[in-house]
């Protein structure tokens, strides 16, 4: 995310354009740019196995070693994200820190931050919503003060980042490492061209074409000359401007910003899917002025909000509201609420799934012994056996645990028990239901007692969470299909 895109003529000839040859049809350039029906998206023919077909036929650059390391880094890159805090921090030793300058450069901070969160990326990149000419000319400037690119360039590698996420075609890979995601896509060049993503649409914007025509002068003027400029014409800091507001607040912003592409893909939770990297914490948003709910985000990456619960840090959120309130925004895009649980709640089953598989359940009806009435009288003589709901519990081993007393488990061996346990002495909770279930060794032939066929399954049970492919059949139906008469085990 720097002043200049990263590019190699190698990778210029690997693969043809996939995207046809256009005429210009006697048109000028300019016309050819601003006439809407002549754009075709970049990625408007691309195979439908573009992904997996791109890396086995798009050869890639050698690996980085200790031999060629100089010549595969981009120094330009390595110069504005080196030098700028070897600068600053060598400034700050020869500069005092006035506290108006302090408070200057945490303003332009967010300023400069704003217009990368609420231009380049919510805006530009994902069109999560719209916004007036002045807003556009306002972030755009500010954007570049951030000196992270132009809206075009930083957009078309967000949108492969997205597109193409934990890929190799995704500029900052976050399989490669958190140090790769965070600042080695910017000083190395990049082993392959990044994924095909259309900015079709940037193209026909007049903002988006003035800023990258003049990217240059906007980024001197709005990185370094504007806060140099108001602090040494508020207060007489013009020294203390340009250190710390212009180069230390540049700094800052810049590791702000790629936090994103980092931090978030590397700590917090995964509440909505775990199927790629992105993440949420706090600790991120507060350090990405919000960007830090990743994992909403990549599921939702057209909803102009990152946190969606009122309490969450999500300050660049609060701006577009602010300015959808003062006219300046309009048209603020929100995925329906009812999706966006169901995502939650698609998470929250996954893990009740992980956690019910390391639990013990009841043996299926299918692999208990089906016992007749007399055959049940006849084994209970010599073990303590009590039927309750359509199943045969064996019961030896809490006879002595029993909360209500071993005798109200021995005065009901040999007999049917449901009525006592389901509130004729005492309505049993949850626990003792599951437990009871544990204790099943057989199957009453003619099944529940007619009314009771739901209590015959333990609550937890009721709710376990089952896989697609066992939606088919129930493997705990409590009717009996045949009479055995073994003993039961």
């Amino acid at each position: 995310m720097s002043s200049i895109p990263p590019r190699s003529p190698q990778l210029a000839t690997i693969t043809p354009p996939i995207t046809p040859k256009q005429s210009n049809g006697g048109k000028s350039s300019t016309a050819k740019i601003i006439d809407d029906s002549d754009i075709v998206p970049a990625d408007a023919n691309i195979p439908d196995n573009y992904v997996s077909y791109t890396l086995k036929h798009q050869k890639s650059l050698p690996p980085v070693s200790w031999d060629n390391w100089y010549n595969e880094l981009n120094w330009l890159h390595v110069a504005i994200l080196g030098l700028t805090p070897l600068l600053g921090i060598t400034g700050a030793f020869f500069t005092r820190l006035r506290w108006e300058t302090a408070v200057w450069s945490v303003v332009y901070y967010y300023m400069t931050g704003l217009g990368i969160t609420a231009g380049y990326h919510r805006l530009w990149a994902h069109r999560s919503y719209n916004a007036s000419k002045p807003l556009q000319y306002i972030l755009a400037f500010l954007g570049a003060g951030a000196v992270e690119g132009s809206i075009k360039w930083w957009a078309r590698g967000h949108r492969a980042h997205h597109r193409y996420t934990d890929t190799d075609l995704d500029p900052y890979n976050a399989h490669r490492g958190l140090l790769w995601s965070h600042i080695g896509w910017m000083i190395i060049k990049p082993r392959r061209k990044p994924g095909v993503a259309d900015v079709s649409d940037l193209t026909k914007n007049e903002v988006v074409r003035w800023q990258h025509r003049h990217y240059l002068q906007i980024l001197l003027i709005m990185g370094f000359v504007l806060p140099t400029v108001v602090a040494g014409l508020g207060w007489g800091d013009w020294q203390g401007g340009y250190v710390y507001a212009g180069l230390l607040r540049l700094c800052f912003v810049h590791h702000s910003t790629f936090c994103v592409n980092s931090l978030a893909h590397w700590l917090g939770e995964t509440p909505f899917d775990d199927k790629h990297s992105p993440r949420d914490h706090l600790v991120t948003a507060l350090v990405t002025i919000g960007e830090g709910y990743h994992n909403f985000h990549h599921q939702f990456p057209m909803d102009y909000r990152n946190a969606i619960k009122w309490y969450q840090y999500d300050p660049t959120k609060w701006f577009i509201w602010v300015c959808q309130q003062v006219g300046l925004a309009s048209h603020l895009k929100m995925f329906p609420d009812n999706e966006v649980r169901k995502g939650q709640l698609t998470m929250q089953l996954k893990r009740l799934r992980e956690t019910q598989e390391t639990l013990s359940w009841p043996s299926d009806n299918s692999d208990l012994p089906v016992v007749s009435w007399d055959s049940f009288l006849t084994q209970a003589q010599s073990r303590p056996l009590i039927c309750i709901a359509g199943f045969i519990h064996d019961v030896q081993d809490f006879l002595d645990e029993h909360p209500g007393g071993r005798h109200l488990l021995t005065k009901n061996i040999g007999k049917d028990a449901t009525t006592a346990f389901f509130g004729g002495v005492y309505d049993h909770s949850n626990a003792a239901h599951n437990l009871l279930a544990m204790k099943r060794v057989g199957v009453l032939h003619g099944g529940s007692p007619h009314g009771l066929e739901d209590k015959s399954i333990p609550p937890s049970q009721r709710l376990r969470i089952a896989r697609y492919n066992e939606l088919g059949g129930s493997g705990y139906s409590s009717a009996a299909m045949s009479d055995g008469e073994g003993l039961l085990g």
